[in-house]
């Protein structure tokens, strides 16, 4: 019996063993639980031997034997090494309880004694095998884990498979990992029994990577590193792992424009066949890999006369990829063409780039190649990288145009105009569009050391700030310093006035402040000539106008929209743009908000300004929220929460985001865990605004939940920092009605009362029609609840029709519901749910749709807690898969929809939910959610 120890791993740190596989892990635990098998596979350095190990520790408790193998390439023609492996240590054990012939066999091919071969004792060994697990098991539950399955030799792969086969019921688990490679796994399958799950082990996202090298110490990464570490890597955990550690021991960083250093230890895993080229052949794959877009065209032109012939002996050797359409030249992996790169010499890394310096036909590319060919300043070379970054900049390439700012900061003589600093300031400000705050944090700190000139300090301050993002408080002790720096320059001063208003709302919290600091930097950039400024503080100034109910806003949104106007700004997210869309989303305009917000996240896109997407995504996604559109909401605010997360910029208001949208479209849990981190990290970043959104957010989660001492708990607190803040708009986030109705199912009737008349008060004011008619919701509720249902029915009939008219579609279909609940309760005769059902399948509103079914199955009173989910037991009979295709299915999921989510094809859902319709004694998908829910199936 082997040490079970060998596979034992601290519990806490399993999840962190398993970064960005967890949802595999997940499934490949479920699947030894039952007892079943698992065959783990993908490439080389995918994780799977940590997966593997991380599996064996958890299961290992479960069986009474592990058997254990991990081969090798150098030992795969040793017959039978890997059977004696697994089998050698309980051999004295079985021995005793096999056939003569058997036993013989068996001993003579573990411990070598004797001529035993599987030609010759073919059917003995095999019978042996077999015999030898069954006894095993027969004591208890065994456990079989094979490492590199792809290296067993073939005489116990053959026998394995043999084995495993005819197990059948008997309590033996095999836990195998093989590297594919591209390969299909299905025949390593053979060694497996016919029941086994076989997992893919796929490459990591940039968060995941981000995530493993902070495990692992490597933590201080730019953001621009981890992306060059992920895209190098492929998201590969071996590989970006090698990649942070080179970077770490390297005290000099790559060059702009330059690939990753690449260790010693990957270079020769990837450059193992580099040795069967000739040196014409290495030398044209080098000039490739300093290409940014190679082709046998461009191969040509830098001089690489048998380009067609070396890139085809290459792709033979598994280093180029071949492309059957196009004559792109492409690396067998990204890894192949940096580690390339790392290998050349540095004259040679030059003449590459030196032929490709006239050989390439863009200008930018031409540009950075003459840059990377050229050692020393050069005031010539310097001028052609910044018209080079501007090109960029023009195309919607920020982060190109600073990468190549930065360069021609790098080739600029001291004494040049512009200088170096100013240069790298322009690539700082570029970092920042495109959403690369580390990077820009980085160079601005860099002149900061040095520089002198008021203009190049306040500069650099307003790119530390920009950096900081909503953790103002965390720079608070810049504004000092930068307003020492402007003096008396009017144009300085509204630079550091317009931060000043950010600060006034952000870490203060205070509304007017913000306005008075706006307008002020707005006459402050007028007097100077910075149209600029002028146009983003008058932004500013309006959207605080605007939440605040003050009623100068539509003058001043009048203001900020004049012409002319710089395009950039135009489009930015702190823009005219941007104020007038939140105008016509809190006066009830939404297709036309939609409009505003789609033509602003295009031109964002085009222009590559990364922190504008991410906030335009998520406008998009709350316009399309409140249309009742949750499916395409919930698409746009994952999207946008990806994108924050990945570039560090708007995570708060993502998650917040996409909080609303999981409550509404799909998983209450997800919505809840969202919610709560965004609340969570606003309070650490001082945020005030976003911790009144995030906790708005959590008050709806909560009550969708059936939480309604939570959501008013939440929102009461809401109301409290909203007052603080002076917002007296109650469309800026609409949460007064979710709170007068929570205050209704607690019993508080009367604060639920001064909630709505108070709301009502400041919505009539500012004609806040949408608002009216959710308070009138409400309103009803508290009729109902004080005996007057007639009056109630009649209200949210009327509530119900104002808010379809108005394009609402949830809060539409949450009158309705309330409306069939009141019936349920009050109404004579029989109730109908089906219109509440048809309008939130309509929204795909799913988890408001359960409670349909479920309040129609149970028969619900108006004053009842939200109802449980339906009940899944009917589906306890099915197998693992089944049950969980039959469970998306009662989520309102379509067949791709599973497919995606399962990691199957949508021909397994198929027949799987022929299996289950089978099984269950029914004939759709709509019987499934019928049995459900309790109901009878015709």
């Amino acid at each position: 019996m082997t040490v079970r120890q060998d596979f034992e791993e601290p519990a806490r740190s399993r999840p962190e063993l398993v970064i960005g596989q967890e949802q595999l892990f997940t499934a490949a635990r479920e699947q030894l639980g039952r007892g079943g098998s698992v065959l783990l596979h993908g490439p080389a350095g995918i994780g799977k031997s940590t997966v593997l190990r991380a599996l064996a520790a958890d299961y290992a408790e479960a069986a009474r034997t592990v058997l254990r193998c991990s081969a090798t390439e150098s030992e795969s023609h040793l017959p039978f090494l890997a059977l004696a492996d697994l089998l050698g240590l309980v051999l004295d054990e079985v021995s005793g309880k096999l056939p003569a012939a058997q036993r013989t066999a068996l001993e003579s091919a573990l411990t070598g004694r004797g001529e035993s071969t599987l030609q010759r004792d073919g059917l003995a060994l095999r019978l042996a095998v077999l015999s030898a697990l069954r006894a095993l098991a027969a004591e208890g539950p065994v456990l079989v884990v094979a490492d590199d399955v792809q290296w067993l030799d073939s005489a116990s792969s053959e026998l394995l498979g043999f084995a495993a086969r005819r197990l059948g019921d008997t309590p033996v688990t095999m836990l195998c990992a093989v590297r594919t490679d591209g390969q299909e796994y299905d025949r390593h399958l053979r060694t497996s029994p016919p029941d086994t799950l076989p997992v893919r082990l796929g490459p990591l996202s940039r968060a995941q990577v981000s995530s493993l090298l902070d495990h692992r110490g490597y933590t201080g990464l730019p953001r621009s590193t981890v992306r060059d570490i992920h895209r190098t890597s492929g998201g590969n955990p071996l590989f970006a792992l090698e990649l942070g550690r080179a970077l770490a021991e390297n005290p000099t960083p790559p060059r702009p424009g330059e690939p990753l250093p690449v260790p010693t230890s990957l270079r020769a895993l990837v450059l193992s066949r580099l040795e069967m080229l000739s040196a014409q052949a290495r030398h044209t794959l080098l000039v490739a890999s300093a290409g940014a877009r190679p082709t046998l065209s461009l191969l040509h032109a830098a001089g690489r006369e048998n380009a067609e012939a070396e890139t085809a002996r290459a792709a033979e050797l598994g280093l180029l990829a071949t492309e059957p359409e196009g004559p792109a030249v492409r690396f067998a992996h990204p890894l192949v063409s940096a580690a390339l790169y790392a290998e050349a010499p540095a004259h040679q890394r030059r003449a590459a780039h030196a032929a490709l310096s006239t050989a390439a036909s863009d200008p930018i590319e031409r540009a950075r190649h003459l840059a990377l060919a050229t050692t020393g300043t050069d005031p010539e070379v310097a001028a052609r990288l910044a018209g080079a970054a501007m090109l960029a900049r023009d195309r919607g390439a920020p982060s190109v145009a600073a990468s190549l700012g930065l360069l021609a900061a790098r080739h600029a003589p001291a004494e040049s105009v512009p200088g170096p600093d100013e240069r790298r300031l322009q690539a700082a400000e570029d970092a920042i569009t495109a959403g690369e705050v580390d990077l820009a944090r980085d160079i601005a700190r860099e002149v900061l050391t040095r520089a002198t000139a008021a203009t190049e300090r306040v500069r650099a301050w307003m790119v530390v700030i920009e950096a900081a993002g909503q953790a103002l408080g965390e720079v608070d002790a810049v504004f000092p310093q930068a307003l020492a720096d402007a003096g008396d320059d009017p144009r300085l001063l509204a630079l550091v006035h317009y931060q000043l208003a950010w600060r006034a709302l952000v870490v203060e919290g205070d509304f007017a402040e913000g306005r008075e600091e706006a307008a002020h930097a707005a006459d402050l950039a007028a007097r100077a000539g910075d149209r600029r400024t002028e146009l983003l503080a008058l932004a500013f100034q309006a959207q605080a106008e605007t939440l605040m109910g003050h009623p100068d806003a539509p003058a001043t949104i009048k203001r900020a929209l004049k012409e002319p106007q710089d395009p950039q700004v135009a489009c930015h997210h702190n823009g005219a743009g941007s104020t007038r869309f939140r105008w016509l989303l809190m006066s009830d305009q939404l297709p036309e908000a939609r409009n505003t917000v789609t033509a602003l996240l295009r031109e964002v896109r085009r222009r590559g300004m990364v922190e504008s997407e991410v906030h335009f995504l998520r406008l998009l996604a709350e316009t399309e929220l409140r249309s009742g559109h949750c499916g395409r909401a919930l698409d746009l605010a994952r999207e946008s929460l990806r994108l924050a997360r990945d570039s560090g910029i708007g995570e708060v208001a993502s998650a917040m985001l996409t909080s609303l949208a999981e409550a509404s479209g799909d998983s209450v849990d997800e919505a809840l865990t969202l919610a709560r981190e965004a609340v969570q990290h606003a309070e650490e970043d001082g945020d005030q605004i976003y911790v009144s959104r995030a906790l708005a957010a959590l008050g709806y989660v909560q009550l969708v939940a059936g939480d309604a001492q939570g959501t008013v708990r939440s929102l009461r607190r809401v109301r409290e920092l909203e007052h603080g803040l002076g917002v007296t708009d109650p469309a800026r986030g609409r949460w007064h009605g979710d709170l007068a109705e929570a205050l209704v199912r607690i019993g508080e009737l009367a604060e639920a009362q001064d909630v709505i008349d108070v709301t009502r008060e400041q919505a009539l004011r500012l004609g806040r029609e949408s608002v009216l008619a959710v308070l009138d919701r409400a309103e009803a509720l508290v009729r109902a609840a004080g005996g007057e249902h007639k009056v109630a029915m009649g209200q949210l009939t009327s509530v119900r029709d104002r808010l379809g008219k108005l394009g609402y579609g949830l809060e539409e279909a949450r009158a309705a519901f309330e409306l069939a609940l009141l019936r349920a309760g009050h109404g004579p005769g029989p109730t109908s749910y089906d219109e509440a059902a048809r309008l939130f399948r309509r929204c795909r509103a799913l988890p408001w749709l359960r409670q349909v079914d479920a309040a129609a199955a149970a028969g619900a009173t108006p004053d009842r807690q939200p109802p449980p989910a339906p009940a899944t037991a009917v589906l306890e009979g099915l197998a693992s898969m089944e049950r969980q295709v039959a469970e998306l299915v009662m989520e309102g999921a379509t067949n791709r929809e599973i497919a995606g989510r399962l990691f199957i094809s949508v021909k397994t859902v198929e027949a799987t939910l022929t299996r289950v319709y089978r099984k269950l004694g029914i004939r759709s998908r709509v019987d499934i959610v019928r049995l459900a829910a309790g109901r009878h199936v015709k």
